[in-house]
């Protein structure tokens, strides 16, 4: 999926740019099981029309690492891993994107406290479609267990107002009345509380 989104940014500028296009991954081996069976360099495709190679240069990095190199680096960092943009405390989410499946409990709560209307997004394909945000969560039980039991001040909220995000929800509903293309994979424990004693109604 990210690597389909990738297309026609590529596109574009390799046709601004006049060369190819290189995209730099920051993938490391501490953020999962699959990445760290990713070999460091590899040929993903290649053939008359061009070639395409994965490096991932910090790959074997710790976490520890990254953030030591960020204490002077020339580009900054993604404002989400702070408590609020500009802290530098690292309080924040510890992935860059925005209600990733692969995240915590507490970055996904983080995430709605941040996002409230990419969360609500969420939840309505969840409810159209079937699907499950993830295969222990349901999104909809994470908002009401935001709302009922409390979740990580947010620090920053953002609007979502803008013309880009009008056109993601536009786009997400119009998919939303096409027939589906999978069956729906709903959670395999959707009646566990999203914590000890919730309030919020399952």
């Amino acid at each position: 999926m990210v690597s389909s989104a990738w297309t026609p940014i590529v596109n574009r500028l390799k046709r601004e740019l006049g060369r190819p296009v290189r995209i730099l991954m920051g993938l490391r081996s501490d953020e999962g099981p699959d990445r760290k069976k990713r070999a460091a360099f590899r040929t993903v495709q290649a053939n008359s029309a061009h070639a395409v190679d994965e490096w991932l240069p910090i790959k074997d990095w710790s976490t520890e690492a990254v953030k030591e190199w960020h204490t002077d680096a020339p580009v900054p960092y993604c404002w989400t891993y702070d408590s609020v943009p500009g802290a530098g405390d690292w309080a924040g989410t510890s992935r860059s994107c925005s209600l990733c499946v692969f995240a915590s409990r507490h970055d996904v709560l983080l995430s709605i406290g941040r996002r409230p209307r990419l969360a609500d997004l969420y939840a309505e394909v969840e409810q159209v479609r079937g699907d499950s945000f993830r295969v222990d969560w349901r999104i909809t039980d994470l908002i009401r267990h935001a709302a009922a039991c409390g979740a990580p001040d947010p620090g920053v909220v953002c609007p979502d107002d803008g013309l880009e995000f009008t056109a993601l929800e536009e786009q997400v509903r119009a998919a939303l009345e096409q027939e589906p293309r999978k069956e729906p994979y709903l959670a395999r424990r959707t009646r566990r509380s999203p914590c000890d004693g919730c309030a919020a109604p399952l």
